[in-house]
């Protein structure tokens, strides 16, 4: 049975639209179709995410306040993303008063980053501070507008990941899904697992969820927002406009 929650959506079927991402708190269990693992697209229903969402949507802000917007939601779905996720190892510590048990995050195991460049930078900043031990692999993929299709120009990726390593992909815009299929694929070829990668991004679109979901049943993806379609350029439509240069103030 799957779990189907207020921020929790079944990828497979794909009945996905931006009046269907503020789904009402329930209870209720949905029944799957295919004894198979399922794609979950998590939009955590959250009134800051409301707020911080408009403000990025705003055309009239300037690259400041839209770096702002975009970090802000940044840190509310890693939040979401790393609850109960990542390694943990108890230690004792002493406060100025007496022992106490305590829970940190593994030093031994921490979280791998990799940005997509050049709007996953935005996503960076609150991701790197939000966790105490990470690391750091930029990758940089550009989009042909005329095929839309993705072709590397930075992969810093290393040689090998372990297979249960925990991967955070930060990308703020899922339109088409041709660059992040591009680096899941290159994560899975340097032994990372669908099941310990997560997406983080903050607008996403149906055309993308569909082309994510069968290939990649374990993948979780938190967004703040599931948008209607893609324009004939293949941006997400109402969307946030072109991210990195609205982060960046530059084309």
């Amino acid at each position: 049975m799957l779990h189907h929650r207020s921020n929790q959506f079944a990828a497979p079927s794909m009945r996905l639209a931006a009046r269907h991402t503020g789904c009402r708190a329930s209870r209720q269990t949905a029944p799957v179709t295919s004894a198979r693992q399922q794609m979950l697209v998590h939009v955590p229903p959250h009134p800051l995410i409301k707020h911080w969402l408009a403000v990025a949507r705003s055309k009239d802000n300037p690259p400041a306040v839209f770096r702002s917007a975009i970090a802000e939601l940044g840190r509310i779905l890693i939040y979401e993303a790393i609850r109960d996720w990542v390694k943990t190892v108890d230690i004792p510590v002493e406060t100025p008063v007496g022992k106490a048990d305590a829970t940190i995050i593994d030093p031994a195991s921490p979280v791998k980053l990799i940005p997509v460049m050049r709007a996953g930078m935005v996503l960076l900043d609150q991701a790197s501070s939000t966790l105490p031990m990470s690391e750091t692999y930029h990758v940089g993929l550009e989009r042909d507008e005329r095929t839309l299709r993705a072709r590397w120009y930075l992969n810093k990726m290393p040689r090998k990941f372990k297979a249960d390593d925990r991967i955070l992909i930060l990308d703020p815009m899922l339109a088409t899904g041709g660059t992040m299929e591009t680096v899941i694929e290159e994560v899975l070829n340097r032994g990372g697992s669908e099941s310990f990668t997560k997406v983080i991004s903050i607008v996403a679109a149906p055309d993308a969820l569909r082309r994510l979901s069968p290939n990649y049943p374990g993948l979780n993806v938190y967004a703040a927002m599931i948008d209607s379609e893609l324009d004939r350029q293949g941006f997400i439509v109402p969307g946030l406009g072109d991210a990195g240069d609205r982060a960046f103030g530059s084309h």
